[in-house]
């Protein structure tokens, strides 16, 4: 079963919420970097993060990029995704050797980015002070202080007994600027009482039945279902514009060993070999 995204309203549109399994998307990641389990934990929520602030995306050509900088061992992540639920990341350190649910402290103090790229001269950047490196608590406080708007994060990953993923998935819940306080207070009271979204996904919910458990009584609406996968839309003929960017003085160095060189993607790892010749064209 392809992993799907699903976003709508409650509340007489006084809520809006986007909900998502993740759990082949973060098992791609895994594979695809060699990761370890607290690795794979920590990327796969941060994956999960972008799929569902993706589809927050006004149009199909946004994009949304995630960037965390962090002091602990995993050094910096970074996810980019859009509003088609095509996510992709990498994680600079892959290997860490921590149990698999110390996220925080795999990750410790830091800066998360988040760039909206829409289209204008310059993409939007909005930096925010990591506050407990646990990746959801860390979105939460960038809409409350960055976009100003009250949320709820939830993002998990549980594992099979192969540390391979076993389930992964989260959800956004966020209120409207005209939200009463009767429904404020409602809904904080219902997020206190239901359990951890790991425990929803070890109980096999779906994101529909996930958001019945926390928005059933409010009138629950999906307006949309997007099915999301890790995509990387890598090719040779980008990779030849990153390397274009390289000083003359750095592309001489390389034609200079008189050997073709072979350039990896970070986010998928496929690999493109550039010729000398092709190495000379670009320096030209």
């Amino acid at each position: 079963m392809a992993d799907t995204m699903i976003r709508g309203m409650a509340a007489n549109k006084q809520v809006r919420f986007f909900a998502c399994n993740s759990t082949d998307t973060v098992e791609k990641a895994r594979i695809t970097h060699h990761t370890s389990p607290v690795v794979t934990n920590a990327l796969g929520r941060l994956l999960t993060g972008g799929v569902l602030m993706g589809a927050m995306c006004k149009n199909d050509t946004d994009k949304l990029t995630l960037r965390i900088q962090c002091q602990g061992p995993i050094s910096g992540m970074l996810v980019t995704a859009d509003a088609n639920g095509h996510v992709k990341g990498y994680v600079s350190e892959p290997e860490v050797m921590l149990p698999a649910n110390d996220v925080a402290k795999a990750v410790d103090l830091g800066v998360l980015s988040v760039i909206k790229d829409i289209g204008l001269k310059e993409p939007y950047v909005g930096d925010t002070h990591l506050v407990s490196g646990e990746i959801a608590e860390d979105l939460t406080y960038y809409f409350a202080t960055s976009d100003q708007i009250p949320s709820s994060v939830a993002l998990g990953v549980l594992f099979n007994d192969d540390t391979s993923v076993a389930n992964a998935g989260g959800f956004i819940i966020q209120l409207m600027p005209f939200t009463p306080d009767e429904v404020v207070d409602r809904l904080e009271k219902k997020i206190t009482e239901i359990d951890s979204v790991t425990q929803m996904l070890d109980r096999g919910l779906t994101p529909e039945q996930i958001l019945e458990e926390i928005l059933g009584d409010f009138g629950l609406e999906i307006t949309d279902t997007t099915e999301t996968r890790f995509h990387c839309d890598c090719s040779k003929e980008r990779v030849s514009r990153a390397l274009s960017t390289l000083s003359k003085k750095d592309l001489d160095s390389i034609i200079a060993d008189g050997e073709s060189i072979e350039v990896k993607c970070q986010f998928c790892n496929k690999a493109y070999e550039f010729s000398v010749e092709e190495l000379k064209e670009l320096r030209k």
